[in-house]
């Protein structure tokens, strides 16, 4: 029997969630660890790096599309954008990057774009449809021209969680250059809400919902993940275990 691997990957959550002390004994983090290994080497060598997410059609979008995670980032900075209109916010990309680049939101939006209507799956179990619109990761990344060292991608993000830590993810290049892997400014034809991300949120979507980064503000471009958080390369990663390589 052929189980999705979207199934498994809710399902482990729920174990984790259920099971305090399997979650606090190493051998057992350790051992859920190789077994990611061995799918994220499973998925890349079977899986075509260029397919397509499947995209719907615009009457399958879903009524309401819920925000994920965060709400509202906390603090002065993050209001004061959203008071101006995000007219003064950058993405940054810089880290191993011959060109350090700054984007403003109007500079994206009035550039070559992507439009994708595609699923989102949460890891808490939830689904919806929607129609993404925003530019290809890979336009900024070549304007920026990312040095041979650079193996992996890290999304810098406004949102300073419960714990006090800012929020960030990342991904590999191969995901990076994806043509479906956008830095997306709309939903459903208008401009994020901020529950939603605004002003630009970050769509893989070959994977689970908690890699789609909302609020990036600056793309770190790395040889290694293990300087960030506790080198598990992502927020929900270093606390509660989720796979880095959530492909669905």
């Amino acid at each position: 029997m052929i189980v999705s691997r979207r199934n498994l990957i809710i399902g482990a959550a729920g174990l984790v969630s259920g099971c305090d002390a399997l979650g606090r004994n190493e051998d057992f983090k350790n051992l859920l660890a190789l077994g990611e290994k061995g799918n994220f080497l499973i998925q890349r060598s079977l899986q075509d790096r260029m397919a397509l997410a499947r995209e719907f059609r615009p009457d399958q979008r879903s009524p309401i599309f819920r925000a994920n995670g965060t709400r509202v980032p906390p603090g002065e900075a993050y209001a004061r954008h959203v008071a101006e209109k995000f007219a003064n916010w950058r993405v940054t990309i810089d880290g191993l990057v011959a060109r350090p680049q700054g984007f403003s939101l109007a500079q994206m939006m009035a550039g070559p774009k992507r439009s994708q209507i595609t699923r989102h799956d949460c890891v808490e179990g939830w689904s919806a449809i929607g129609k993404w619109t925003g530019t290809p990761l890979k336009l900024l990344l070549d304007a920026a021209g990312l040095r041979s060292q650079a193996r992996y991608l890290v999304f810098h993000c406004a949102d300073r969680m419960g714990s006090g830590d800012m929020y960030y993810e990342s991904i590999d290049l191969i995901d990076a250059f994806h043509p479906q892997t956008i830095l997306a400014w709309a939903l459903n034809d208008a401009p994020l809400i901020v529950g939603n991300g605004a002003p630009v949120r970050l769509r893989v979507e070959r994977q689970l919902g908690y890699k789609q980064a909302k609020y990036v503000e600056r793309i770190e471009a790395v040889a290694d993940l293990s300087p960030f958080g506790k080198g598990k390369g992502g927020y929900w990663e270093d606390r509660v275990g989720y796979e880095w390589y959530a492909g669905i």
